[in-house]
């Protein structure tokens, strides 16, 4: 099965690098990606992408226009595609049954149901987003509904990319998992799509399993990420109370072969689109199946994460002498992580609105997601600023919080940040990206998360 045209409905975070990739891996491919916001269609055809990512400018410019192309949807692009990547949101729901923890499938149902009339015989629709368990038999029985004589088939192929690193994680990934039925028809269009990602990924990376096996990896994957990632922030406040070093410890431990240095470095806490979803999905399901034990497990990697936001948030108002109403306190980063403008679910927000209920005055910066910043916190009480320039944003400051590990933030004249700032001067390192010794020595009160606090009070 030779697939010449691709469609992709869903033009955000993981549809539009991931197309884009596969254009420039595949340049006798056609690819067109659609998205139903006219205002996200326009970016991508813009200088000003709407998602930032290393790399992804380059890769889009020298394919658009030639085989990748943005554009509104229409019937004509489904029936000309031999392959559909769903690409939709999925997010938690937040009414009626399982409201906080379940994911939310109507757009990837209506997605589903616009796809059915159109689709030719012979397509392959490709599930994208990360999806519940079983999504695939629900949406396989939506597009075969009345259509008895279509050969449609449905696989499951999750993304495993990790914001700031996503066009690499796309050019060289670690694995490709591609879920299929046992049908002759089904394992047929497994090999199609193995066969596109072939074009630049070796074969032996590209895994094989059933459609419920691969729905379910993408989610404990990540929940898998998310524990190891709490379990080195529970062991934070230990550190401080007893003046061991978590940098130390994680060092330590990352050296047995059988743990591995990733995911160990502590800080304020996970964030991003799926962390959080994911795991309270992942709960949701082990609920409905009545494994209640493992569903609290889960859902206490939830809870802890929470708990290291607020404990930063708390740490902040604590060591400034229990208060900073009125005082300036500059946050150092709001995207959820370095390398993306992504905001969603970031860290950043529980802290500001933390802050803010203690009615400091707050001082927003950041290299991508100051625009993102702005909707997130829109029509919270308070006074919060957007300054672009980090030395503008610390001047006549309090306190410091660095919450977003941006290289950046390590390369600023710290000495000239101090002598612009309020003194007694904070710093509060809530991932462990500076010299605690250094900035200490330049007068600065520094605490970091899960070591030794250096103060001159």
């Amino acid at each position: 099965m030779s697939i010449q045209n691709i469609l992709c409905v869903g033009a955000g975070y993981v549809g539009g690098p991931s197309m884009a990739v596969i254009a420039d891996q595949c340049p006798e491919i056609t690819v067109r990606v659609v998205d139903i916001n006219p205002e996200r269609v326009a970016q991508w055809n813009s200088d000003t992408l709407p998602v930032y990512e290393p790399g992804l400018d380059a890769i889009v410019q020298r394919c658009r226009g030639r085989n990748l192309f943005f554009e509104s949807p229409t019937p004509d692009h489904v029936n000309a595609a031999d392959m559909v990547f769903v690409s939709v949101n999925t997010p938690t729901k937040s009414f009626g049954h399982g409201s906080g923890q379940a994911a939310d499938l109507q757009y990837w149902e209506s997605t589903a149901r616009w796809l059915r009339p159109h689709l030719k015989r012979g397509a392959i629709v490709v599930e994208k987003s990360t999806v519940p368990v079983k999504t695939a038999e629900a949406i396989a029985t939506i597009l075969h509904y009345d259509r008895p004589e279509q050969d449609i088939a449905v696989l499951s192929n999750p993304e495993f990319l990790a914001e700031g690193t996503a066009i690499r994680d796309l050019e060289q990934p670690d694995r490709v998992l591609i879920g299929h039925g046992d049908s002759p028809a089904d394992q047929a269009a497994a090999q199609a799509l193995a066969d596109v990602y072939a074009h630049w990924v070796p074969r032996e990376q590209i895994l094989f399993s059933s459609v419920w096996s691969s729905e379910l990896a993408k989610l404990a994957a990540n929940a898998l990420l998310a524990q190891r990632i709490t379990s080195m922030n529970t062991l934070t406040a230990l550190c401080e109370r007893t003046n061991a070093d978590i940098s130390q410890i994680a060092d330590a431990v990352g050296h047995d072969k059988r743990i591995g240095p990733r995911f160990l470095q502590a800080g304020v806490g996970f964030g991003g689109s799926c962390f959080r979803k994911d795991i309270l999905n992942l709960a949701y399901l082990c609920e409905q199946e009545g494994l209640n034990v493992e569903a609290a497990y889960w859902r206490s990697v939830v809870l802890l994460n929470d708990h290291q936001t607020d404990r930063f948030a708390r740490m902040i108002v604590e060591k400034q002498f229990n208060s900073v109403a009125g005082k300036r306190v500059v946050i150092f980063g709001f995207a959820f992580k370095p390398g993306t403008n992504d905001t969603r679910d970031a860290p950043a927000i529980r802290v500001c609105r933390s802050l803010l209920e203690e009615r400091a005055k707050l001082v927003i910066t950041d290299p991508q997601a100051l625009e993102h910043a702005r909707q997130d916190l829109a029509g919270l009480a308070g006074g919060i600023t957007f300054e672009p320039d980090p030395y503008r944003a610390a001047a006549g400051a309090h306190a410091i919080a660095l919450v977003t590990e941006w290289p950046e933030f390590a390369a600023l004249d710290y000495a000239r940040i101090y002598a612009g700032m309020e003194k007694p001067a904070f710093l509060f390192d809530g991932r462990n990206l500076l010299d605690a010794a250094a900035l200490h020595g330049l007068g600065f009160n520094v605490y970091p998360l899960g070591r030794r606090a250096r103060t001159h009070l």
